[in-house]
């Protein structure tokens, strides 16, 4: 009762649903610790301005301390320690960096390795994407900018799909699937995420979908009309300014 009041009232006073919703995923005092970790380095600190991590994570509603978490598709690691901290000593978090990635250069196993020496409760896997094996139990498995990567030429086929379906089977009832990637045009299809490194969301809905998940929300956070999703998400004009989609799954139980 005390919510709906403040809510009332803050429209009442022009604030607007949006701040309502703001208000509602104010940044738990885990995920702001997490962000505060000294072990971060200042590069990527220096990045939260524009990728929202706190904001972002709180939308999840499933990071909590203790919780199981996977960070699909790992890259460079700013999210792996956040994610790290987050979940605190009791929690654990799996950072998958696929094969293909680590073949295609040698530095992704090298971010791989840094930040599981730095955070214990790390766990490193890097098999093939076709053959990812995640622990069953998860509370959440996150993947951002990377989803399109699935679809890349160089990558198996069915590859999206085998992820997306590990991904279902390895979340507990109740548990989150959240995708963060570059918005392509819709309609696009799969030559998106070979040309521009975009991929349209209505693609990723549809496959996660597919694999039994129910769609639980869209989140506005990191939208920039301003992209024309014309250029490949590398060209410095739009790098580190890109359109992105938001897309939260849930699996039912």
């Amino acid at each position: 009762m005390a919510r709906y009041r403040l809510g009332s009232v803050l429209v009442a006073l022009g604030v607007g649903a949006s701040a309502v919703a703001l208000a509602a995923t104010a940044t738990p005092a885990n995920i702001a610790a997490a962000l505060a970790d000294k072990g971060r380095p200042q590069a990527e600190a220096a990045r939260d301005a524009a990728r929202k991590p706190g904001e972002l994570l709180a939308w999840s509603g499933a990071l909590k301390p203790g919780a199981k978490v996977a960070d699909l598709i790992m890259g460079g690691g700013y999210f792996t320690r956040i994610l790290s901290v987050a979940v605190g000593p009791q929690g654990h978090v799996w950072a998958y960096q696929p094969a293909e990635f680590i073949a295609f250069r040698s530095t992704y196993a090298d971010s791989q390795n840094a930040v599981a020496a730095a955070y214990k409760n790390v766990t490193p896997l890097n098999m093939g994407i076709a053959g990812l094996d995640l622990p069953d139990g998860l509370d959440l498995v996150l993947t951002v900018q990377n989803y399109h990567d699935m679809h890349l030429a160089r990558m198996p086929a069915d590859g999206a799909a085998k992820v997306d379906a590990e991904v279902f089977k390895s979340l507990k009832p109740g548990g989150i699937f959240l995708v963060v990637d570059h918005v392509a045009d819709a309609g696009s299809g799969l030559e998106a995420p070979n040309k521009l490194h975009r991929i349209d969301p209505a693609i990723v809905r549809q496959e996660a979908e597919a694999a039994g998940f129910k769609f639980a929300g869209e989140s506005q956070l990191l939208r920039n009309p301003a992209d024309p999703h014309t250029a490949s998400v590398f060209d410095p004009a739009i790098r580190g300014k890109t359109d992105q989609f938001v897309l939260k799954f849930r699996k039912p139980g």
